[in-house]
């Protein structure tokens, strides 16, 4: 078996660094250092958002960089300086893409293995945690678990539609020098699953964003409260509060066609009424600094990315990155159509001239830096996703309900003509277009493609064979972490 490596990752603070664990081949941790008192606890937990908030990770490449590009999202110019034609094209060889692929598995089972030392060493210290602390730490822990290594399985492994018992990934559920053992497709779904409902359990009555007086808003509101009580627990949605681990089940459970358990958890997002969908006023808003753009209230779980912005920018803000091609948006978008009043399309994208014509600039992520309505934010789980969740799941029995939900998004994007149409395959294929109008530079088409194992729509509206050898992307040569295959 090859050595493998899970490099040292600093424990953070979502604001500053101030400990660090040294996670190497064949050194022990320094848990006393940091494992002796609740506060150690919470800055190791704070650490694994941190490390997913780097440009190699939702900083970038797993939002608006080279997962998107591999979703077809995305032109580049003849020189790409940005080096995402080998996403586009599918070709996982190239070294380029080799590096990226390398940085986002070294940067999972980083943080996965920084998760195993939380839940390793939280029970037996269950005694200094204060309040709801442990359940809370211990919750997100064991769903921060469970979210790394469905994303892994989503990228890395078979596609559970065409091969639930192909290759999967290697699941570890203990900080061990050991590569842990390969679980197949099936299998490692079942694992996520595990993790998840398990988190769900420590959440339910503990999480602060359950309770009745739990306001999401603005931070600047006078009606939220998500800045009220112990720093720790406050902005919830900033973490895997309870509420986005359902989101998060029903993704799980909705790829592995489980649709009804899939429909309980995005309902129990629904119906909980927590998040407001965005005002007209504040998406539309003629103020920069006073425009939602990320429809920040509707974010069950985003990232808080501070960092984020120039990576981001760096890529999206002129021709050299990634663009769309004018005429391609509007089609996307139905802009002679019903999507003429598409809120997304108006204050998503800018059309600029550059020295190779004109380009539509990605705008989702553009904010004013010190005065805006909501901190710099990665996406990770949308309310509109558990209305197409909820959607594509109640289709087969009662076909008006679905397209209910459908309906209601469109309308909350400024698009008030409903549709409505018996057939299956008219219905999957009005959602494949909605996802790709609300999900740009996210991540998240290119795994709604593979679940279905469908075709990927290209260059100027052609049409892409779903292939394992584009749904696949092949594990690092040298196993990099945790690489048992």
């Amino acid at each position: 078996m090859k050595k493998y490596l899970i490099s040292i990752i600093t424990i953070c603070t979502l604001a500053s660094c101030s400990k660090w664990l040294d996670v190497t081949p064949r050194s022990e941790v320094a848990k006393d250092d940091l494992f002796e008192t609740e506060d150690g606890f919470k800055e190791a937990l704070n650490g694994l958002y941190s490390r997913l908030t780097v440009e190699q990770m939702f900083g970038r490449e797993l939002s608006v960089g080279m997962l998107d590009a591999m979703a077809q999202n995305y032109n580049v110019d003849a020189l790409d300086s940005r080096g995402y034609r080998q996403a586009i094209q599918f070709a996982y060889k190239q070294q380029t893409f080799m590096q990226r692929r390398d940085d986002i598995w070294i940067g999972y089972y980083n943080v996965i293995a920084n998760a195993n030392l939380i839940l390793e060493n939280i029970d037996e210290k269950k005694n200094i945690f204060s309040g709801v602390n442990y359940d809370i730490i211990k919750g997100e822990a064991l769903a921060m678990r469970g979210f790394c290594h469905f994303d892994v399985l989503r990228l890395f492994a078979d596609s559970y539609a065409t091969e639930p018992e192909g290759k999967g990934i290697p699941y570890a559920t203990a900080f061990d020098k050991d590569a842990p053992a390969m679980a197949k497709v099936g299998e490692a779904i079942d694992l996520v699953l595990k993790d998840l409902l398990a988190a769900k359990e420590l959440l339910r009555a503990k999480d602060p964003i359950t309770m009745p007086g739990y306001k999401v808003g603005y931070p600047a509101s006078d009606t939220a409260t998500e800045t009220d009580g112990e720093l720790f627990l406050q902005v919830r949605r900033h973490r895997l509060n309870y509420y986005a681990v359902c989101g998060e089940l029903a993704r799980v459970y909705l790829y592995r066609n489980d649709q009804p358990n899939a429909l309980a958890n995005a309902l129990e997002v629904i119906n909980a009424g927590k998040f407001p969908w965005t005002r007209q006023a504040d998406f539309l808003n003629a103020d920069d600094e006073k425009k939602d753009r990320i429809l920040y209230n509707e974010l069950l779980f985003g990232f808080y990315a501070p960092n984020a912005t120039n990576p981001i920018r760096d890529v999206l803000g002129n021709q050299q990155g990634l663009t769309l091609i004018p005429s391609e948006a509007r089609t996307i978008y139905e802009v002679g159509g019903v999507g003429a009043d598409d809120f997304r399309f108006k204050q998503w994208f800018q059309e600029e001239s550059g020295s190779a014509g004109t380009f539509l600039r990605v705008m989702k992520y553009n904010r004013d830096p010190d005065n805006n309505l909501y901190d710099q934010m990665v996406p990770a789980i949308r309310l509109s996703e558990m209305y197409y969740i909820a959607a594509e799941c109640t289709f087969d029995t009662d076909p008006g309900k679905a397209w209910e939900y459908f309906n209601t998004v469109r309308l909350y994007r400024g698009i008030g003509t409903e549709l409505s149409d018996p057939s299956k395959i008219t219905f999957m294929n009005e959602l494949a277009k909605e996802y790709r109008k609300e999900m740009i530079s996210e991540g998240q088409l290119f795994y709604f493609y593979k679940r279905l194992n469908s075709p990927l729509t290209g260059p100027s509206g052609s049409s892409i064979s779903p292939s394992k050898a584009i749904f696949v992307v092949p594990f690092p040569d040298d196993e990099i972490a945790y690489g048992n295959r």
